[in-house]
């Protein structure tokens, strides 16, 4: 389908941008925290991205998949069901992953956090195992030319 490199590097856009919505999610939890924002609006925010977190993570497992990248692809794969199952279980009823209703009466904001934390940790290593796959993609092979064993050729 597409290049070894340039799957890596489309792989590293979407855990990039994961990483930074990441952050948008820790920072609005954080300023509910400390009530410098109310639940409905720092809810509505959070629950906006949901989706598009959920859908662009299984397009990164899908074009590792078609590309044949089978590690990548199984170490990617809990995380989609995770986010799968997160919005699946919730309540008809609910306004979405983040309830401004359940965030403050069932301690929900602590669980968040900590659920964010361990995003965090995940995608940042998944990110620098990203990194790794394509340094080593862009190396395969001889970038130096050599004609015999101890000459090495350079061409100008």
């Amino acid at each position: 389908m597409l290049p070894e490199p340039a799957t890596y590097a489309i792989t590293l856009l979407v855990y990039g941008a994961i990483l930074l919505l990441l952050i948008y999610y820790v920072l609005t939890l954080a300023d509910l925290e400390c009530d410098y924002l109310n639940a409905q609006e720092c809810c509505a925010r959070l629950n906006f991205w949901v989706h598009p977190k959920f859908g662009s993570h299984a397009l990164l497992c899908i074009l590792l998949l078609l590309g044949g990248h089978w590690i990548m692809f199984l170490l990617n794969l809990p995380i989609v069901v995770w986010l799968g199952y997160e919005i699946y279980k919730q309540p008809r009823d609910s306004l979405g992953v983040y309830d401004p209703v359940d965030i403050h009466s069932r301690g929900l904001l602590k669980v968040h956090l900590r659920n964010c934390m361990i995003y965090l940790g995940y995608y940042f290593t998944m990110f620098f195992v990203a990194l790794y796959c394509m340094i080593s993609a862009l190396l395969k092979g001889d970038p130096i030319k050599r004609h015999e064993e101890g000459e090495i050729v350079t061409e100008f």
